[in-house]
């Protein structure tokens, strides 16, 4: 056969290829060639075509057919077809089996080669691809190895025992002999890896980490040789005397000193030279300025120095380079929570960041700020934050916003400031705020007693300025729903009072509108039946709500449906029926089943009648200057009182409050209280405290419009020291005489 064509006119053969198809003819034809070649067992062009087939292996094209030519090459007597062998098991084997028995044994032979360039060979392609099996086998030749004196063969073999931990770590004890004179070397091969295989041992082995931190001052010791020896040619990177040693040392030194006082104070002066005494007008001073700052910040080291590795990173925020601006934000944004003084020093610069123009120096920024803020910097950073909320790219919009939300939540130095701050990232962040945060601000809201006339007006203002961003949509409509009286009362000093119909003229105008999601529309919806109760414009919203009744949306024809039927028509029937029962002298129980047990009797007292007055139409021809209480219910030590008013505005309901006392020396326990089917609001606990250090208070809410008197049975259970207890009491004549 014609000898084959050498690597580089390959190379430059498939360069003129113009297209992918073009290319891979070019490789199966001369893939086709090669195979030839082996099946023929020629010997002269094994090397050259194991090469060849190694770059088209480089291009992504299969090439696992020359495994065990790579093999015979390894067995070969010539340095050159060694070379190529090995290099071809680094790069084509797998761990099959029967591949990796030979390897085995040809890297034995090799390691106890007498040429050291062999050796060198056979101990790169173990630590390269050794499998766990390889490596059990030849740690011992390593060991043997890495105690030569040969410092060519000393930092391969140092490499390949870090190969050997990782595959195998119960082999670590048989290196450790070998590591005692590793620090002592001259040579800065060695030195280098052996700092690697110290580290690697360190942190596998919580005992190898004890045994070694003898060597820190050793350690300390090199690294201020290499700081101090001024220029050196033979490793000199840009004015800096070996800076990948002084790298791997600083690791090391991080992992020796960490949770160790002693070691850490025989590293603190070195770190603090390093700090002061490294270049930083080059990159390579700014990696190991770097190293450094991670190395004081891991130790125990001193609050002073702490303080300068964070001076340096607020300097690397004002470098040019984008990767050190990122690396120093990432670095802070680790240190904030140990350090947050020291952090706020470069509150500013930190902020500035916020206006780069690269994503991920923008979020890890964003990130920053907010663990920068506190009760004493609210005020700016929010103002800062804001500001970026209403410029950043849509991307950040959700985070900032929900970030905003905790902050304010956390911080917020007034309840108005936090509405405030609240409305401000509504109608920023638009549809961006996340789903979980709108029932977060209903909450706040609701917890905010003394803002709810403000709050209402001012969403009510938003909706009218803009009704695209759906999250404010929900919380004002939800807001109006609840609060939308306020509106009309005039209780917000800042504004006018506002009209029922424009209200409505708002909600309703919320459910045609385009722009509304249906969960947006069933906040609308519900609002607008919620101020059924307050409002006295029925009709209308009995015929919008009708309309929905026949929505293709299932969730809005079921509330519209079950809000028209029992909120409209079942409600009034159902007091209706009341009033028909209570006026057959037919006892309604209101508050439990019809156990037949001992009923108390109790007559609410009688209004005399020389105390008329005006009549107030709650469940009944009532007249109420103020508020009545009535205690009904004293037994066992436990005492009930009803205290009754007028709701505002609607003069059709009457408010109940129920309070329960304990006069006894111990607690009543496990409560069951009245669970109407009226409107009946949850009891403010379950325990009657004893020695009357407390109550329990219950609301109930009542429509009357038909104006009948009411007799109520009240069924407790309840225990008392032990034991359970049942009673049932009657009113009559409810609510009181004094009403009328």
């Amino acid at each position: 056969m014609p000898a084959p064509i050498r690597l580089r006119e390959l190379i430059r053969t498939i360069r003129t290829a113009r297209t992918q198809a073009e290319e891979r003819e070019m490789i199966q034809k001369e893939c086709a060639a090669i195979r030839s070649s082996f099946r023929e067992e020629d010997n002269t062009y094994r090397c050259r075509n194991v090469a060849k087939l190694l770059y088209m292996h480089m291009l992504g094209y299969p090439a696992h057919f020359g495994q065990l030519e790579c093999l015979k090459l390894i067995a070969s007597q010539k340095f050159t077809d060694k070379r190529i062998g090995y290099l071809g098991a680094m790069l084509l084997l797998d761990e099959r089996q029967d591949v990796h028995l030979l390897m085995t044994n040809c890297i034995k032979n090799d390691l106890n080669h007498s040429t050291q360039y062999v050796q060198g060979l056979a101990l790169c392609t173990l630590g390269c691809m050794g499998s766990s099996e390889m490596c059990r086998d030849l740690a011992g030749e390593v060991e043997k190895l890495l105690k030569t004196s040969n410092s060519y063969l000393r930092k391969k073999a140092a490499l390949c025992a870090v190969h050997v931990i990782r595959k195998v770590p119960e082999l670590m004890e048989m290196f450790l002999p070998a590591t005692k004179n590793l620090l002592s070397e001259k040579n800065h091969g060695v030195l280098h890896t052996s700092v690697v295989l110290l580290t690697e041992m360190c942190e596998r082995s919580p005992d190898m980490l004890s045994h070694f931190r003898k060597l820190v001052p050793q350690l300390v010791r090199i690294l201020k040789n290499l700081i101090m020896s001024g220029y050196s040619p033979e490793h000199d990177v840009s004015g800096i005397s070996d800076p990948f040693l002084q790298v791997r040392i600083l690791r090391l030194l991080r992992i020796l000193g960490r949770s160790d006082d002693d070691s850490s104070e025989a590293m603190n002066d070195i770190l603090a030279q390093v700090a002061t005494n490294t270049e930083t007008s080059k990159n390579v001073g700014n990696a190991i300025l770097y190293e450094t700052v991670l190395t004081i910040m891991d130790i125990k080291s001193e609050s002073g120095l702490r303080v300068l590795a964070i001076n340096i990173l607020g300097r690397f925020l004002l470098n040019n380079d984008k990767n050190i601006r990122y690396v120093a934000l990432t670095s802070l944004l680790k240190t904030v929570q140990t350090d947050h003084n020291a952090v706020q020093r470069h509150r500013s610069t930190i902020v500035d960041c916020l206006k780069d123009l690269d994503v991920s120096i923008k979020r890890r920024a964003m990130e920053l700020s907010f663990a920068l803020v506190n009760g004493n910097n609210i005020r700016g950073m929010m103002k800062e934050l804001l500001y970026f909320l209403d410029s950043c790219d849509p991307e950040f919009k959700a985070d900032c916003a929900s970030g905003v939300f905790l902050a304010a939540e956390k911080y917020a130095p007034s309840k108005r400031w936090h509405i405030d701050t609240i409305m401000r990232v509504l109608t920023t962040a638009g549809s961006y705020v996340r789903d979980d945060s709108v029932p977060n601000l209903i909450q706040l809201i609701t917890n905010s007693v003394e803002m709810h006339a403000y709050t209402v007006q001012r969403l009510y203002k938003a909706l009218l300025d803009d009704i695209s961003q759906q999250p404010l949509v929900q919380v004002s409509s939800w807001c109006i729903g609840e609060y939308g009286d306020l509106l009309v009362s005039g209780q917000c000093e800042e504004e006018e009072p506002i009209q029922v119909d424009e209200v409505l003229d708002v909600l309703e105008g919320l459910l045609l509108s385009n722009l509304s999601t249906p969960v947006t529309r069933g906040y609308s919806l519900t609002a607008i039946m919620k101020l059924s109760t307050r409002f006295s414009s029925v009709n209308r919203i009995k015929k919008v709500v009708s309309v929905y009744g026949s929505s293709i949306d299932v969730e809005l024809q079921q509330r519209a449906v079950e809000y028209n039927v029992f909120q409209m028509s079942l409600l009034h029937e159902l007091f209706h029926f009341l009033d028909v029962v209570l006026q057959a002298n037919d006892l309604l129980d209101l508050l439990g089943g019809n156990d037949v047990v001992p009923v108390i009797q109790t007559t609410l007292p009688t209004k005399p009648a020389s105390a008329g007055g005006e009549l107030l139409d709650l469940l009944g021809d009532l007249s109420l200057s103020g508020r009545t209480r009535v205690s009904v219910f004293p037994t066992n030590g436990l005492k009930i009182e009803f205290t009754f008013e007028r709701a505002n505005p609607n003069p059709n309901i009457a408010v109940i409050t129920i309070h329960a006392t304990n006069t006894t020396e111990a607690d009543m326990t496990e409560c069951d209280w009245p669970t109407f089917q009226l409107q009946l609001l949850s009891p403010s606990s379950n325990i009657v405290p004893a020695l009357n250090q407390g109550s329990i208070t219950q609301i109930i809410r009542v429509l009357n419009p038909q104006k009948q008197q009411l007799r109520m049975r009240v069924k407790l259970t309840y225990t008392h020291k032990g034991l359970p207890v049942q009673d049932l009491a009657e009113v009559n004549n409810f609510p009181p005489q004094s009403w009328q």
